[in-house]
């Protein structure tokens, strides 16, 4: 941890990147259950539930049978498993104590700063009940106990992609969640990204607006428009690193943090994060169509199976001791190699080297 004084704060920022679907209710019917809407189910199995929010929630897609959405008007069968799934986390979820590893770059009695490797999923939720960087947090806090005697439990202030490394604040007393989380609020903590992005940029720096809302026909998936009637206000600034001709190297700044907003808004301008295969980065989106270039591009979404995003620094100010704190880590290894291989590639000049591309021909791909 490293104190910063106010000039080298930057302009502090919120995001929350994830897209996770948390469970609320889950029933399994009954053998004998005869034919039944489920509207009419869930109002008697859910205490104080009216049917028209039953209805509401079928229709926003959060009514699952067997994982798969329904309407409101399905008739239950014996045996289906139903699910009640929410965007945000019920108050109350069990969490089982798991030893998994975890890299803890920090840790005082207020709150732990982890870097978090892709591939692990920040909450437990519909799909995901273990294996969480929750998981392992109970774990790692199960014997310690705060000033009062009580147990110690992680209790989140943000979240990253499951598949998205970096840095990642968490608390450790409702005191500190409570301060932290109005520090996201109020835009007062700054986060930056690293991305790998398909494309050239013809400016050093950016800034990409539009709203973010759910795909009607994916709810998985974050679609951008211009509509100030859809989704919410969503603001990405960004500015070039290096330049590798066909894909590029960014640092991202949050305005505002929206589900998915960097992989969003660079595929809305028609540079998707390189390996990202929800938004079209996973494939050979720009370039030569020499077999040696396909193949080492191939190669390269080989290495890095994932979008090429690390949030790679944390500034904010610590509840307690109020002094401005600032967080830093190095790339994962899979997004340096997949770096350095694109410099050697270009020859570090933004342009393929001769002996790459002498056999190469002039079309391009799109």
């Amino acid at each position: 941890m490293i104190e910063i004084d106010d000039e080298m704060a930057g302009e502090i920022t919120e995001g929350d990147e994830n897209n996770e679907l948390y469970e609320h209710f889950r029933f399994q019917v009954d053998k004998g259950q005869a034919l039944l809407r489920i509207d009419k189910f869930l109002q008697n199995r859910i205490e104080g539930i009216s049917r028209n929010r039953v209805q509401n929630a079928a229709k926003a897609g959060n009514i699952l049978v067997n994982d798969d959405a329904v309407k409101s008007n399905y008739r239950i069968k014996p045996l289906d498993i139903i699910s009640v799934v929410m965007a945000t986390p019920p108050r109350q979820f069990e969490v089982i104590a798991e030893n998994l590893p975890l890299n803890i770059v920090y840790e005082d009695d207020d709150l732990m700063v982890i870097n978090k490797e892709f591939g692990m999923v920040v909450h437990p939720a519909h799909g995901n009940y273990t294996g969480t960087m929750l998981n392992a947090l109970t774990y790692h806090l199960q014997d310690q106990v705060n000033s009062r005697g009580d147990p110690v439990a992680p209790l989140l202030v943000h979240r990253i992609d499951k598949d998205t490394s970096g840095i990642i604040l968490c608390a450790k007393t409702e005191l500190a969640q409570t301060i932290l989380a109005r520090q996201f609020f109020h835009h007062t903590i700054d986060r930056r990204y690293i991305a790998l992005v398909w494309g050239e940029f013809n400016q050093d720096e950016g800034t990409i607006i539009g709203n973010i809302g759910r795909n009607p026909s994916d709810r998985k998936v974050m679609t951008v428009r211009e509509d100030e009637t859809f989704g919410r206000k969503a603001i990405t600034h960004y500015k070039v690193i290096e330049r590798f001709h066909y894909v590029t190297l960014v640092e991202c700044r949050l305005e505002t943090g929206r589900t998915h907003q960097i992989r969003a808004h660079f595929k809305y301008i028609g540079h998707p994060l390189f390996g990202d295969q929800v938004y079209g980065g996973a494939a050979v989106v720009l370039g030569l169509s020499s077999s040696s270039y396909q193949t080492f591009v191939r190669n390269n979404l080989q290495i890095i199976p994932r979008q090429a995003l690390h949030a790679k620094s944390l500034a904010f100010t610590h509840p307690i001791t109020h002094k401005l704190v600032f967080f830093d880590s190095d790339l994962p290894y899979d997004m340096q190699r997949v770096i350095e291989r694109w410099r050697r590639y270009t020859d570090g000049s933004g342009r393929f080297t001769v002996q790459n591309n002498k056999n190469a021909p002039a079309d391009h791909i799109l």
